[in-house]
């Protein structure tokens, strides 16, 4: 049985092994790797390596191999070998020369560079199998080349002859390939056959005379070539070659693809550089499309030109020239600007002689010519070439393409391979180095950075074939003889946000809802808000604050937690908060999460020597993924004192915590507003405390015995018991004498508590204790002390005391001086040294030193280094050798005093004699010791030592230093001198006594990465280490905030060709950069790539029990990133484990088979039962995983007691458990179910009644609907709605200036006015002076938003004959708008309101564009809904003078009485408009005005509302029998209640279903009066003081009055409820749903047309917020909902009278207005938080909102996601709306009233012209000044 366990664990670790290393797979051969391709069909690999081709699959299994060498060959033998001579062939290497999948007839072109380059055909789906190969057809055929050294590159074609044009295009591949040597093709260029067709053969070059070759000048034209492709026509090579020098330099070549001559054949020359450096050798290329973000950071930067996201780029990396170059770079350049300088070049060519900007541009290579090749060539350019012109063509190098590098990579191996990746719109790099190495890069504003790729590839050269497996998902690396899949991301291994964000990586971020490092693509969520947070943010979900922000720790409550970077949570997300064990559910209040604090006992206890504990507390989703976490403080009032022992009760109510004093009892407790008196100091009053201050005198010399008074502060609480006692530290003191002699001053703090109850009183009495003999010994020191302590030099004691202390008098002038030591006392003969004298009274500045002798030599005194009475410094002079050469010191100081030593100084001559170590590497840093005589005959400052003139630091009596750098270039150096220097003029050597060597070389080092914790063994390979004396292994640690850390150890062990380190511990937060370099002396090499990995982490022990010769698992995670089984080491008690098996996740131990005992001798006892400690070593870490017993297999036994003891329990309580909960369940059923059967009778009523209404209105909008298809949708022309639209809304309303196109301008004047503001108009047309004119009346503060508005509307239709220019000014504005939105932090109120011109501007410019699109599509659902509302309404009682009605949407517009009504049908005549009867349907509680309405829309219906008549133009008379009376609204006959009068109605007339109207016109209003009645004075006196009602009469004071007599049910009776009406508003909203919803999509479709208009300026506003950090994707919304929906939508919604001429009343407003409100709530992102206090409008459409907000949400991202309006389209269409309409706008009339503004602001505008230089060289002022002149018919100062 536990040999089963045994195999099955083996089992699962075997799986789990494979799973987890099945992330890279490899794949190996023996001999270095050429090519590599992959089938874009099957995903297959095919490797052509030297002697062999493997057939991989996308996992690297190898399913055929085809041998292809070595052959017999020699470099003189031309095919076939069998006619070659014998003992010249021998063996040689087929190196793979070119791979091509030729996809047509599935096979794999193969050429190799034996048998002169020829090429086979192999089989696709099994290489073993040879499709064609001959090696008999000749020269023709040879294709590659011979030489090893030589690249070829190729790329399939196809080919069309055109002296044969019905044979179909055949398949050709052209190679482009470098000179290999005599024997070696001379064709650079070729094309090649694939097929036998007339006299070609398979593989023969169909161009026979390629003008591309390097014969006659091959030492001219050395060529690399790297990369082949082809695009739209044309064939690419990317090639380095010289230019006649040795310098290499970059060169893409361009010809077409159908090109039979190469006579378009042209090279660029590509320049790629950073900051000034040149990288002019192409190692690589990739050429894909850019991805979103790097297109518009490419167009951004402005040296690419235009790029767009389809536009390809070609990607290159190039290094520096030269053989040993290392630094390398990234290049970009669109394809697109290829093309242009390509085109440039031949226009050049063709016609302009080759010259650009009048310089040669061109020139041809490949010719012996040196004329100019494009002279006489006047023509225009034929694009692919032709025979009779001049080529190849190439262009001039200072003509070369220039690209900025956008990555650079200076040493540590240059680039060698590129490969481009997309991910989320943003472009990452993969980058291959001559070292093995993959970083991939994000291609951003700073591509610095860069991320190793995963896998063991270090070693050799990254082969330029790099590319991606058919997902995506893993890339491809081949290095000398290995291919390697690596994915190309590992999110998954970051287990938190930090370390997640911490990587950097592009492709990762953080799923935040699902607790992962994932990609976008993997997380559900990740569309939401936050739902993905993208680690290049490196910002993870932070808690921001708490309310309240702490709390006491004897107090629970809730708290609000502020996250506002949190995602949207769901009704179904579970929000939870954790504090330590405690947890509690969360809930989201205003997008807060608020939850529950733990009780006290929960909580830890407060640290030592501090008043608060915190506790991270924890917001997690769902149950298990913590979101977000941050200390939550929670304080301990008692413990507050803790940080100001002497101030109590200040330290108690002055912190941050809510805590008050009590002076009663001395304690610090909660805030308590209950409690309060004089005893009781509040939080934050620390004025009120207690206390102790401001001591008197604060200076008080030692030994003297000094009064100190000080003040005392609030101490009522203390008059009582007023006993207090002074403190001096610990001791007690009142009026003592001091004695202090540690430092010259000290700060004494004095402690004042109560003696009573022995509490400190709060006291800040600090004094200042000072004694003026510490470190004044001298008299001139004493006499140097500062006035302020009044220290004298006492004769008495020879001493420096304070003056009181001193009974004599103190003396005027102080001793001689003393010299008590020389530094140094030995000096070279000839001088140049420093001395030091060291003595005292040497006075008390510099300028008292007179004169100073060294051995009777004068000594120059250096004055910087003077140090008062106590030191001077001095230069020796130059000895005498013939003199004496040793004496004493002599000083002399002001005064004529003298000292003079009693220590001789001695000259002498330093001899060096020799060296040891004499040999170091050329870096430096080796210490070397130098032997001799007198060596020590000076200060360390004055001796300089130099080998070889490199100098060396150090000193002692035989001298050690360590060697500087050498600077030259030749090691081994020569044998040099070391040189002693003895200050300024003494100079000794030891000749011929060092050598500089080679500096060591590291060639490997193993293994690349190590825990945190440290004591990994890291073994560095290479040479040349025995020259090196300290060798060490270091760690620098940086992070943003922070100094810099360096972690350092030692080698372990080294001979001169290893070195072994134990890795470092380090020390680091998330986001510190490190980097680990070796130090070897003062050679430094950096360990690239070396990586730290964070330490592992262990689970708790699943048993805990170890059974001998079983296997133990530890479970954890991050084992194997920095450890193997061979390093890990285990350790059971004191016996160790053999660690089998390691894996990420878990460690398989072997149990010891001794019984282990425990490591502490006192727990040594029978360790059959004792639990051992179970330790895990990796490296310098240790972790204790848990504690085991050991047991032998015998003393396993099932304990048949534990499972019923356990189970039974178990099962009893589960069965309790469902019943209790079975009966909750039901009766929570039975109420359900009550109230569910409620809710459905009130939906079916509602429903029932919306059904209803909905099938009577779409009866009656048949009509209308009729009238739609027959085209009589009565839309506005153009001038109309623009000058509705523009100026109805002005002040002047329907009479402005504008809409009725009158000026008052003499007749005489008219031609000059006319002229002048034709002058007008150009000079608007001029950008510099519209944006000034703009910006200056912005500028003023009464310019008004009025105004504003009206200028912008003026500005449209001047400008209108130029939308284009009138575009440009309006995007110029809104960058500068855009600009002052986002440095003011407050990017989402752009456009919101309309505040300045160019937001009304932006207004305009939509109403113009759009104009066709409401005729067109929107327009016809539009009219829908505005008649189906109107219809409704109508449907039921609207009452004319309140303006309410029965039927409507709007709460406030409801009717909330219950009207009584009928529904007639009116028969009526027009008289004079034939005998024709027009029924229309009323109310007989209409108003006899509203039945007029009635009547003239339906008897008018064909009409616009414009051309019918008016209702006050038209009588309505009623004949019931042979008489007829008029109807009016007032007459004599109107019902009058109080001063009430009611308006006729039908009803009041008595007028009577199928009643017969005559409707006739008047030629003036028609008083609304009975017209029979003679006496008008009299009846206007009886109306005079009435008040009107239609339906509901409003209660005036006099009605008050009168109901409070009345009854109680008369009372009842006056007040309507309106609430209960409210189900109204539903029916309508139900009638007319399909209505609101056709316009909603037609407006909000994306699948349908879009104006080019919106797509144009959406993807403006997208562009631009991608320029700026803080605009993120809601601002974008935002703004997107700002320009179109509400600044154009909710304006023609809201006013339909805009686009069709109808007549829109205030109930139908009410209406659309809720509908407006409705559309403006679905395009806002924030969330509406309805509750049963909202009004009734917002919980109308709140079902509703969230499909029309997805609705919006769709409509942008389709509008984002279609093809972009260019610049040139969006003209065009402007152009042609300026073309179409101009001309029927008042654009006079517009310029005339613009120059009111200009002549009113005239100053303030000449001045802002004058100040601008562009406006002066346009001389703008002057032309603003002739037109004024004009206009306003006046000299100006012209």
């Amino acid at each position: 049985m536990v040999r089963w366990v045994q195999m099955a664990l083996f089992l699962v670790w075997s799986v789990s092994a494979e799973s987890v290393s099945g992330e890279f797979l490899e794949f190996s051969t023996d001999m270095p790797i050429n090519n590599v391709v992959q089938d874009p069909a099957t995903g297959l690999l095919y490797l052509g390596a030297v002697n062999a081709i493997y057939q991989l699959d996308a996992s690297l299994k190898l399913e055929a191999r085809a041998v292809t060498g070595p052959k017999k060959d020699a470099r003189s033998c031309t095919p076939p070998v069998s006619t070659c001579v014998t003992t010249e062939l021998k063996d040689t290497n087929n190196i793979n020369k070119l791979l091509l999948v030729h996809p047509t007839n599935r096979s794999l072109i193969v050429c190799g560079s034996v048998y002169r380059g020829i090429c086979s055909l192999l089989n696709l789906n099994n290489v073993n199998e040879q499709i064609y190969y001959s090696d008999s057809k000749g020269e023709r055929t040879y294709a590659a080349s011979i030489d090893e050294n030589v690249s070829v590159v190729g790329v399939m074609a196809t080919f069309q002859l055109k002296d044969d044009p019905d044979k179909k295009p055949f398949d050709v591949f052209l190679i482009g390939k470098g000179y290999g040597g005599h024997e070696d093709n001379p064709k650079l260029i070729t094309t090649r056959i694939l097929e036998n067709y007339k006299e070609w053969v398979v593989f023969e070059s169909i161009v026979e005379a390629s003008p591309v070759q390097a014969i006659p000048y091959p030492p001219l034209y050395q060529h690399q070539f790297r990369f082949a492709f082809k695009d739209t026509g044309f064939v690419y090579f990317l090639f380095s070659r010289t230019l006649g020098g040795a310098e290499n330099f970059t060169f893409v070549s361009r010809l077409c693809e159908k090109d039979e001559g190469y006579y378009s054949y042209t090279e660029l020359q590509l320049s790629c550089r950073k900051n000034g450096v040149q990288y002019n050798k192409v190692q690589a290329a990739y050429i894909t499309e850019p991805g979103k973000e790097l297109a518009r950071a490419m167009q951004d930067s402005g040296q690419y030109g235009t790029v767009t996201v389809w536009d390809k780029v070609l990607f290159i990396v190039a290094s520096r020239d030269g053989e040993d170059a290392t630094d390398s770079a990234l290049c970009m350049y669109p394809l697109k600007r290829i093309n242009e300088r390509v085109e440039d070049i031949l226009n050049a060519c063709y016609t302009e002689n080759g010259k650009i900007g009048g310089q040669q541009a061109v020139y041809s290579p490949y010719k012996s010519i040196t004329d100019n090749p494009c002279e006489n060539r006047h023509m225009e350019q034929n694009r692919c070439g032709a025979e009779f012109l001049r080529y190849p063509l190439a262009s001039r190098p200072q003509f070369a393409l220039q690209a900025e590098a956008i990555f650079t990579r200076k040493g540590h191996g240059h680039l060698t391979a590129v490969a481009i990746a997309v991910e989320n719109d943003h472009t990452i790099a993969f980058l291959g180095n001559s070292l093995g190495e993959v970083v991939k890069v994000h291609l951003s504003g700073n591509s610095e950075v860069s991320i190793r790729v995963p896998g063991d590839t270090m070693g050799s050269r990254v082969n330029k074939n790099l590319f991606f497996d058919k997902t995506q998902s893993h890339l491809y690396i081949t290095t000398e003889k290995k291919v390697t899949k690596v994915p190309v991301q590992l999110c998954h291994l970051k287990t938190d946000c930090m370390s997640c964000m911490a990587q950097k990586d592009p492709y990762c971020g953080w799923c935040v809802l699902e607790g992962r490092c994932t990609r976008r693509s993997e997380c559900s969520r990740a569309e939401e808000k936050n739902g993905w947070l993208w680690s290049s943010r490196k910002e993870c979900v932070k808690i921001v604050s708490f309310h309240p922000p702490n709390l006491s720790c004897k107090k629970s409550q809730q708290v609000e937690i502020n996250i506002p970077s949190l995602p949207s949570i769901r009704d179904f997300d579970r929000i939870q908060c954790r504090i330590n064990s405690f947890q509690s559910k969360a809930v989201m209040v205003d997008s807060m999460v608020r939850c529950l604090l733990p009780p006290p006992y929960e909580l830890p206890a407060t640290p030592p020597h501090q008043d608060f504990v915190a506790v991270p507390l924890k917001v997690l989703v769902n149950d298990s993924v913590e979101v977000a976490s941050r200390n939550f403080e929670f304080y301990n009032c008692a413990a507050a004192i803790r940080k100001a022992e002497n101030t109590p009760c200040t330290a108690c109510v002055s912190r941050l915590w809510a805590c008050q004093w009590n002076t009663a009892d001395h304690t610090c407790s909660d805030l308590n507003d209950a409690e309060t008196g004089p005893n009781i100091i509040k939080h934050k009053q620390a004025k009120n405390c207690p206390r102790f201050e401001n001591p008197d005198p604060i200076l008080i010399p030692v030994g003297h015995k000094t009064r100190i008074s000080f003040e005392g502060v609030n101490l009522e609480a203390y008059k009582v018991s007023c006993h207090i006692v002074i403190l001096l530290k610990q001791g007690i003191f009142f009026n003592s004498l001091f004695s202090y002699d540690k430092t010259q001053e000290a700060s004494i703090l004095f402690h004042i508590k109560e003696k009573n109850t022995d509490k400190k009183i709060d006291s800040t009495l600090n004094v200042t204790l000072y004694n003026c003999s510490l470190g004044r010994e001298d008299c001139s020191l004493c006499k140097n002390a500062d006035l302020k302590y009044q220290c004298v030099w006492c004769p008495q004691t020879r001493s420096c005391v304070f003056e009181k202390l001193c009974s004599t008098v103190e003396l005027q002038e102080c001793p001689d001086p003393g010299i008590s030591a020389i530094i140094p006392r030995y000096g070279p003969l000839n001088g140049g040294i420093s001395v030091t004298i060291k003595g005292s009274n040497l006075g008390i500045q510099k300028e008292d030193i007179k004169h100073i002798t060294v051995a009777g030599v004068p000594c120059i005194q250096q004055e910087e280094k003077y140090s008062v009475s106590t030191s001077v410094v001095c230069e020796i002079g130059e000895v005498d050798p013939k003199g004496p050469l040793e004496g004493a010191v002599e000083v002399e100081v002001k005064g004529g005093k003298k000292g003079t030593s009693s220590v001789f100084f001695t000259y002498r001559d330093p001899k060096p004699l020799a060296v040891y170590p004499d040999k170091g590497p050329k870096e430096g840093g080796t210490l070397i010791t130098i032997t001799g005589n007198q060596l020590h005959t000076a200060s360390k400052e004055d001796i300089a030592i130099t080998v070889g003139g490199v100098p060396c630091q150090g000193f002692g009596e035989q001298i050690t230093c360590k060697v500087g750098k050498y600077p030259s270039e030749k090691v081994p150096s020569d044998v040099l001198p070391v040189k002693v220097h003895y200050g300024k003029r003494t100079e000794t050597q030891v000749s011929a006594a060092f050598q500089f060597s080679n500096n060591p070389v590291i060639t490997d080092y193993q293994p690349r990465d190590s825990f945190d914790c440290g004591g990994r063994r890291i073994m560095v390979m290479g040479s040349g280490f025995d020259l090196i004396q300290k060798a060490t292994m270091r760690v620098m640690v940086t992070a943003d905030e922070g100094p810099v850390q360096e972690f350092v150890e030692e080698a372990v062990s080294k001979n001169d060709s290893m070195l072994l380190f134990l890795s470092p511990a380090v020390n680091r937060t998330s986001d510190s950069q490190m980097i680990t370099s070796i130090h070897l002396d003062s050679y430094t090499k950096e360990l690239k790539p070396f990586e730290y990995h964070t330490n592992p982490i262990f689970y708790k022990l699943s048993k805990d029990v170890i059974i001998e010769n079983s296997v133990f698992i530890v479970t954890g995670r991050g084992f194997s990133k920095a450890m193997t089984a061979k390093e890990a080491q285990a350790f059971l008690g004191d016996v160790s484990c053999n660690v089998n098996t390691l894996q990420d996740d878990k460690l398989f131990l072997d149990p010891p088979t001794t019984t282990p005992r425990s490591r502490s001798k006192r727990q040594r006892r029978d360790v059959t039962s004792e639990l051992l400690d179970l330790l895990i070593k990796f490296g310098n870490g240790e972790w204790v995983v848990g504690s085991v017993r050991y047991e032998r297999k015998y003393e396993v036994k099932l304990d048949k007691i534990i499972i019923p003891a356990v189970v039974v329990p178990m099962l009893l309580i589960i069965a309790i458990s469902i019943v209790c909960y079975r009966r909750k369940s039901q009766q929570a059923e039975r109420e359900y179910e009550k109230v569910k059967h409620q809710l459905e009778n009130l939906e079916e009523s509602v429903r029932d009644r919306c059904k209803k209404e909905f099938t009577d209105l779409m009866i009656e909008m048949e009509d209308h609907t009729n009238d739609l298809s027959e085209g009589r949708i009565p839309f506005l022309d153009y001038k109309t709605y623009t000058d509705r639209v523009f100026f109805l809304p002005s002040k002047d309303g329907a009479n402005d200036v504008m809409i009725t196109g009158k000026l008052d301008i003499p007749e005489a004047r008219k031609a000059t006015v006319a002229q002048a503001l034709n002058q007008f108009s150009n000079l608007l047309n001029s950008k510099t002076f519209l944006i000034t004119f703009i910006r200056t009346l912005e500028a003023r503060s009464d310019f008004n938003a009025r105004a504003k508005v009206y200028f912008a509307s003026l500005l449209t239709v001047a400008l209108h004959g130029k939308l284009e220019y009138y575009t440009d000014i309006m995007r110029t504005l809104l960058l500068g708008l855009m600009e002052e939105y986002v440095q003011s932090k407050n990017p989402k109120l752009m456009l919101r309101r309309s505040e300045t011109v160019v937001e009304r501007m932006l207004c305009n410019w939509m109403s113009i564009c759009l104009y066709q699109f409401l005729k067109d599509s929107a327009g016809e659902p539009l009219y829908k809904l505005f008649r189906a509302i109107k219809h409704q309404i109508e449907k039921g009682p609207v009452d004319s003078q309140v303006k309410k009605a029965k039927y409507t949407l709007n709460d406030t517009g409801l009717l909330g009485d219950d009207v009584e009504y009928s529904m007639l049908t009116l028969q009526v005549l027009v008289q004079g408009e034939g005998p024709d009867i027009t029924p229309v349907k009323v109310l007989d509680c209409d108003t006899i005005s509203q039945v007029k309405e009635k009547i003239i829309e339906q008897v008018y219906k064909n009409l616009p509302y414009s051309q019918r008549p008016k209702v006050e133009s038209v009588t309505l008379e009623w004949r019931p029998g042979s008489t007829g009376q008029i109807l009016s609204d007032l007459d004599v006959t109107s019902q009058k209640e109080g001063r009430w009068r009611h308006l006729n109605t039908l009803a009041h007339y008595n007028v009577r279903d199928n009643a017969t109207l005559v409707l006739s016109r008047v030629l003036h209003t028609q008083q609304s009066y009975d017209q029979n009645h003679d006496n008008h004075e009299e009846r206007n006196a009886l109306l005079e003081d009435d008040k009107v009602f239609h339906l509901v009469r409003p209660a005036d004071e006099l009605d008050e009055m009168k109901s409070k007599r009345g009854s109680i049910k008369d009372k009842s009776m006056t007040k309507a409820i309106t609430e209960i009406y409210l189900t109204r508003l539903l029916s309508v909203k139900g009638t007319l749903q399909q209505f609101v919803d056709d316009f909603f999509r037609s407006v909000l479709c994306s699948g349908t047309v879009v104006p080019p208009a919106v797509k144009y300026f959406f993807d403006f506003l997208d562009e631009q917020a991608l320029k700026h950090e803080n605009v993120d994707e809601e601002t974008i919304h935002i703004w997107k909902t700002n320009s179109l929906p509400l600044r154009f939508w909710v304006n023609i919604l809201k006013n339909p009278h805009f686009i069709f001429d109808v007549h829109v009343t205030e109930v139908v407003d009410a209406s659309l207005s809720v509908i407006a409100q409705t559309f403006m709530d679905a395009c806002t992102k924030s969330e509406h938080k309805l509750s049963r206090d909202s009004p009734s409008n917002k919980l109308l459409y709140a079902k509703e909102i969230s499909t029309y907000k997805k609705m919006v949400d769709e409509y942008y991202k389709g509008i984002r996601q279609m093809v972009p309006v260019s610049d040139q389209d969006m003209n065009t269409h402007l152009a042609e709306v300026s073309r179409a309409h101009t001309d029927k706008l008042n654009t006079q009339v517009a310029l005339h009233q613009l120059y009111q503004y200009a002549s009113k602001y005239y100053k303030e505008i000449v001045l802002s012209l004058d100040e601008d230089p562009a406006a002066q060289s346009k001389q703008l002022t002057l032309r603003l000044q002739q037109i004024a002149a004009a206009l306003e018919n006046k000299v100006t100062d012209l």
